[in-house]
């Protein structure tokens, strides 16, 4: 009977080695343990039997003396012994066929997870980059657990065949871009999902896109930010599954013909999105840049709370290191800062010049630059700069059909955006002096002219500090070289031409 405890600890060392659920270990054990214990038991009460009737009743009945009556009864109790026996050991058996179905049931439903053969043991498992479950597993919890479990854990790592069967082989196009296409999918527990899968010949930058998103947006949190289920990293797929947005991009419903979206709905979109960069840049353990703040990546929930998206772009950046330097052009003409375009390190500062540039447009709820416009209202950045220089922003919310009780709100919007949009990084506020801005919480000092730079040799600055307290803007004049500062002031030139023309 030894043989039995020496099975238990090598299936128990064996289960502790796969990558199982808290659950389906327990459930297998549970089974293996009342297998391996059933058939002792039953196995012991067969042979006691059967000592019974070999003692009492094959020994008696061989004596000659017994006299017909008594032999009658050992006979009797020999046949009811017999019987029982044969009723147990069939009991025992069909118990035993029922455990081994269950087990298979249990397995069928569950899933055999893969085996790690690393003698490390939990060791191993810890060490894996991203968290594994399994398709049918996912199938089998429901919505809330399955959404906790993704918030506690790290993206989840699909297979090509599952992204397949989420998106109904590739049914629904959401839309596409230079970097591929987005489907509407569903995971099995009816959770809606958008699935991205980069296109082309999974070349570097491709591959770089997809490590920027999987390691920034992967790693936070936010509730302005778009949850990052899980990716397929596959040698013949990328792709990533993000949460569904009902009300799909910012940019759909500022430059349709006819907009249906209230200012105020507008003015949370601007706070929301303010407090989802500001998490990026101040609260994330490692700031993050995105180098793409623009319509386009601000995606509305059914609620039309915004959400910051598309982290293809994105960067860490340790807080110690103030400026990163670029390899090349990031960011969309119009939107990404000059300094981005400049041969020079850039800092966190432009993704606050993109957000400017954003506040402008849903100000207007039109594109920033028109030609179908006036002249005058071609531009509208600059246009904004000129009512607010004569003390006329009154203008401009009237123009943009802004009503008298909103008119405040968006004037406000309209400084902070004059603000946000400085020329020199340094003179921008930081995003956690924007939001307190757009929410009121903090005066607004008036903005210097954005746009002095393609007008005199003198550029005037305002030094933003990073604390919480309220504005510190310190404006100071400095006087260049003449030369180099007219050879800036043409190369900006170029480059506002450049952005107005995209």
């Amino acid at each position: 009977m030894t043989f039995y405890p020496f099975l238990k600890k090598k299936i128990q060392s064996l289960i502790l080695q796969m990558h199982f659920s808290v659950s389906q270990v327990t459930i297998f054990s549970l089974l293996l343990v009342k297998i391996l214990s059933a058939y002792p038991l039953v196995y012991s009460l067969i042979f006691t039997f059967r000592r019974v009737s070999y003692r009492f009743l094959w020994l008696p009945n061989s004596q000659s003396n017994m006299d017909d009556s008594a032999k009658q009864v050992f006979e009797d109790f020999q046949h009811t012994a017999a019987a029982v026996s044969i009723i147990i050991a069939v009991a025992s058996v069909a118990g035993m066929v029922a455990i081994v179905f269950i087990l298979y049931k249990c397995l069928v439903e569950h899933g055999l997870p893969s085996i790690n053969f690393n003698t490390s043991g939990a060791t191993a498992a810890t060490s894996q980059p991203f968290a594994t479950i399994p398709y049918s597993q996912i199938k089998m919890t429901t919505v809330e657990n399955f959404l906790n479990d993704i918030a506690q854990e790290k993206p989840i790592r699909f297979s090509p065949k599952e992204i397949e069967i989420f998106t109904h082989n590739y049914s629904t196009k959401l839309g596409s871009g230079g970097f591929g296409a987005v489907y509407k999918g569903e995971l099995p527990n009816g959770v809606p999902v958008a699935v991205k899968v980069l296109t082309g010949s999974l070349n570097k930058r491709v591959e770089e896109q997809f490590m920027a998103e999987v390691g920034t947006i992967g790693r936070t949190y936010h509730v302005n930010l778009v949850r990052l289920y899980g990716f397929c990293f596959d040698a013949t797929m990328r792709a990533l599954v993000y949460e569904y947005m009902e009300n799909g991009s910012l940019d759909n419903h500022l430059f349709h013909e006819d907009p249906e979206i209230e200012w105020g709905t507008l003015h949370e979109i601007a706070i929301g999105t303010a407090k989802g960069i500001r998490y990026l840049h101040e609260e994330c353990q490692q700031r993050i840049i995105h180098y793409d703040i623009k319509p386009a990546n601000i995606l509305l929930d059914a609620d039309f709370s915004p959400k910051v998206a598309d982290f293809g772009l994105a960067k860490l950046l340790s807080r110690r290191n103030t400026h990163v330097s670029m390899t090349g052009g990031r960011g969309t003409p119009g939107y990404a800062a000059p300094e981005m375009w400049m041969p020079s390190p850039v800092t966190y500062k432009c993704d606050v010049y993109s957000f400017g540039m954003l506040l402008f447009e849903i100000v207007g709820k039109r594109r920033n630059l028109d030609i179908s416009l006036g002249e005058s209202q071609e531009w509208f950045p600059r246009w904004v700069w000129e009512k607010f220089e004569t003390a006329q922003l009154g203008v401009v919310a009237s123009v943009c059909g802004i009503r008298e009780e909103d008119r405040e709100m968006a004037e406000r919007m309209c400084q902070v955006a004059l603000w946000c949009v400085q020329y020199q990084p340094e003179a921008r506020p930081p995003m956690s002096k924007v939001v307190k801005m757009l929410e009121g919480e903090m005066e607004i000092d008036p903005p210097l002219n954005p746009f002095q730079h393609l007008l005199t040799s003198g550029a005037a600055i305002a030094n933003w500090t990073d604390s919480s307290a309220g504005s510190t803007a310190t404006v100071e004049t400095r006087d260049e070289n003449p030369n180099e500062d007219s050879k800036r002031t043409t190369r900006m030139h170029e480059i506002e031409m450049v952005i107005c023309s995209s």
